[in-house]
């Protein structure tokens, strides 16, 4: 028994899945395409002659690969854990958990460690590629035992994190988007305290630079991953601190232990939910008398509401469809926004005008987080507009009644764009405060009002579309917000490659091929596997090659052709999921009507 019979069970029955050994190919084979493309961008830049410039490469690769399983290994940690929970708590299969002769400690640890397990393979199966770079040189074994402490020490923390909260919340969007933003503000922290970089030591005689390494998981995989080439002990020369990302890593184990030791010692305290309490004499007596009372017959209970013709569109407008402690979500993405603002107001007073049509200007760099932000919390919203109906039931009283697949499609659309309107309208915001300070010309204003404009009506509909396609909702969740952090990854990492290997952007094409056919592979497997069409398998295959384009053409400061291409492209995805949602809506739910008969 290994941290209890769940966990013991899953890995028991994990091996036997063809999945955990494809997944785990694809992502060794995907990391060593990226060194292969790097291979290839360079040798078709600059010649190698000699052993220095192999080592170069080994390091510069290094330096690439450790952040890419960083935020993979965060990403999923978090979202796994908090899916794999908040399932069970949909079901009301938690509660049967609670019922049995496990302990608390049996129950935590184990479903989170169950829900890692994939995670905690796929980063163990990189070590061998890790161990092949270091035979090129510029990579020690310190180096590498550095990065992979790191990602498992954030890892650990984000699981726990993700498990602890699902734990906690209710709501499955609750639990992600609190995950999500407890993660941003994990990084943004960081990012916080290295702005504080100033001559004189913060605290134990540190600066800020080592004290934001320190905190930021990011800034920790790059400090682990660069050659140390000298030894700079930190609080008070203890040897066994003597690098920042070593401190990180026992402050992220830390954090995870205190965690789950949060969540052992309150999991029955939170868990049942308040509804699924047995009601106490007092409220059953109560209940009793006031049925008992003479009331009219012909009276309503109480104070009733006029529904709209669209009643889907009504309860998610007018109503608290994904409970009210998502008023708690607001206020946490608000306080980012202001952090995020005020970062923009800062640099705006202090850096020079920026002429129109030069190099992204530094304003827009505090919107990076914010945009990316508001992305995951949009489509994490409409996945489970979908989720949530299927396992509480409703969905099979929605597909009996006569709402049209117009009706039900369009009013989740609206709703999840109305309940997410402040992550979708105050980045915009700042946006055109960035315009009027003169750092973006009109033109490149209109071009990313309407580029992100679609990309929420995409992310919106790849939820709407993956809640309605998959009937297990921890895989509805995984493949939206798995497609979407792939997208967001695949740029952020084709960006870093252009930009490290310095070369005509033209001739990177060949490079990438590659690695676009199996990206625009994967996201048909992830979209048209269970109801394939010919216009998905088109957006699928089409989709990286137009991001590849659009991401070359922005750094070549061409922002009209960028945004062009960007808005063809996502708008005709947005297309290929919602036509087949409106018109196949029988298949992809089982719909069966009186029409039918």
């Amino acid at each position: 028994m290994l941290v209890g019979p769940v966990f013991t069970r899953e890995l028991a029955t994990a091996p036997r899945s063809w999945r955990l050994y494809l997944s785990r190919a694809i992502y060794t084979g995907a990391l060593f395409g990226l060194v292969c493309t790097a291979w290839l961008i360079l040798f078709g830049s600059q010649p190698i002659r000699t052993l220095g410039d192999l080592s170069r490469f080994g390091a510069a690769v290094f330096a690439l690969l450790a952040p890419v399983q960083l935020a993979m290994a965060i990403g999923f940690s978090a979202l796994l854990t908090a899916a794999a929970v908040a399932q069970e708590k949909d079901r009301r299969t938690l509660d049967l958990l609670l019922m049995t002769r496990m302990t608390n400690s049996e129950l935590v640890l184990g479903k989170m460690l169950a829900s890692m397990l994939t995670v905690l393979v796929l980063i163990f199966s990189a070590v061998p590629l890790f161990m092949l770079l270091a035979l090129l040189g510029g990579v020690s074994h310190p180096q590498i035992l550095r990065v992979i402490g790191v990602t498992l020490a954030a890892a650990a923390a984000a699981g726990s994190l993700g498990s602890t909260i699902a734990l906690w919340r209710e709501k499955t969007f609750q639990t992600l988007a609190m995950t999500a933003l407890a993660l941003m503000l994990w990084l943004l922290a960081g990012e916080g305290i290295a702005a504080l970089a100033t001559d004189e030591p913060l605290a134990l005689g540190v600066d800020a630079s080592h004290w934001a390494i320190a905190v930021s998981p990011l800034r920790a995989i790059f400090a682990a991953a660069a050659p140390r080439t000298e030894f700079t002990p930190m609080f008070g020369g203890a040897p066994w601190l003597g690098a920042s990302s070593d401190v990180f890593t026992i402050a992220a184990a830390g954090m995870a232990a205190a965690l789950n030791v949060l969540a052992i010692l309150l999991v029955r305290v939170w868990n049942p939910t308040r509804e699924a309490r047995p009601q106490t004499a007092d409220e059953t007596h109560s209940e009793i008398a006031e049925s008992a009372a003479p009331r009219d017959v012909h009276a309503a209970p109480g104070r009733t509401k006029e529904v709209w013709d669209n009643p889907i569109l009504w309860r998610e407008i007018c109503t608290w469809a994904y409970g009210k402690k998502v008023v708690v979500v607001r206020i946490a993405y608000l306080a980012i926004f202001a952090a995020c603002a005020w970062a923009v107001y800062g640099i705006l007073k202090t850096d020079p005008v920026n002429a129109a049509g030069g190099a992204l200007p530094d304003a827009s760099r505090p919107l990076v987080p914010l945009l990316v932000l508001g992305l995951v919390l949009v489509n994490a919203l409409a996945v489970t507009s979908i989720t949530n109906e299927r396992d509480s039931g409703a969905l099979d009283l929605l597909l009996v009644t006569d709402l049209t697949p117009k009706e039900i499609i369009f009013g989740k659309l609206w709703g999840v764009l109305f309940n997410a309107k402040e992550m979708i309208v105050l980045p915009a915001l700042l946006c055109v405060v960035c315009w009027w300070y003169e750092r973006i010309s009109t033109e490149n204003l209109l071009f990313m009002l309407g580029s992100l404009a679609v990309l929420n009506a995409f992310v919106a509909m790849l939820g709407v579309h993956s809640g309605m396609t998959y009937p297990n909702s921890r895989s509805a969740v995984g493949v939206s917000i798995g497609t979407l952090l792939f997208l967001l990854l695949g740029v952020a990492v084709c960006m870093r490659m252009m930009v490290a290997f310095q070369a005509n952007f033209e001739n990177q094409l060949l490079s990438f091929a590659a690695f676009m056919l199996g990206g625009g592979a994967g996201l048909f497997f992830a979209l048209g596997r269970r109801n394939p069409s010919p216009a998905i398998w088109w957006a699928s295959m089409l989709a990286p090659f137009a991001t590849f384009y659009v991401i070359s053409t922005f750094l070549q400061l061409s922002y009209g052709a960028a945004a062009l291409v960007t808005i063809l492209m996502y708008g005709f995805a947005t297309a290929t999921l919602l036509i087949p949602a409106i018109f196949e809506f029988d298949v992809a739910t089982g719909r069966t009507t009186a029409r039918d008969v």
